[in-house]
């Protein structure tokens, strides 16, 4: 893929910002691929509202996640630093999962986008249904 091609994080003309460092591009093409991601958000999202969670009530509250899933995405936020693992040494092995602060920035971040789904809500509703009865008809 050519460089011209390559996909670029939208970065809004209005702000008017200086060239941005190619790390800090990269990253935010990383965490823009990670917040996308269904599972982490609905994990992030789950931590912020009930705090440390064991895996198995983790699992229960992210509504109907394969431990698998659950595994590789926590095992990826751990690596990005949204999250902590703590296991006691109890038997069985009790296993618990919390944000950090950075992931708490995450989630304050991404409630953003639960706010603008919920003021424009209407609008994207009216417009999908003008789609599909113009594409209908």
């Amino acid at each position: 893929m050519s460089a011209a091609a390559k996909p670029v994080a939208v970065r809004p003309a209005v702000f008017d910002h200086p060239p941005v460092d190619p790390r800090v591009e990269a990253l935010v093409n990383e965490v823009i691929g990670r917040v996308a991601d269904k599972w982490t958000m609905i994990v992030l999202d789950v931590l912020a509202e009930h705090g440390e969670q064991r895996f198995t009530r983790l699992a229960a509250l992210s509504g109907g996640v394969s431990q698998k899933m659950l595994t590789q995405t926590l095992r990826q936020m751990e690596r990005d630093g949204l999250v902590i693992r703590t296991v006691h040494p109890v038997v069985p092995p009790k296993v618990e999962y919390r944000l950090t602060d950075l992931g708490f920035s995450l989630a304050e971040a991404f409630c953003g986008v639960w706010q603008w789904a919920e003021a424009n809500l209407a609008r994207i509703e009216t417009a999908r249904e003008a789609f599909d009865a113009a594409k209908a008809g």
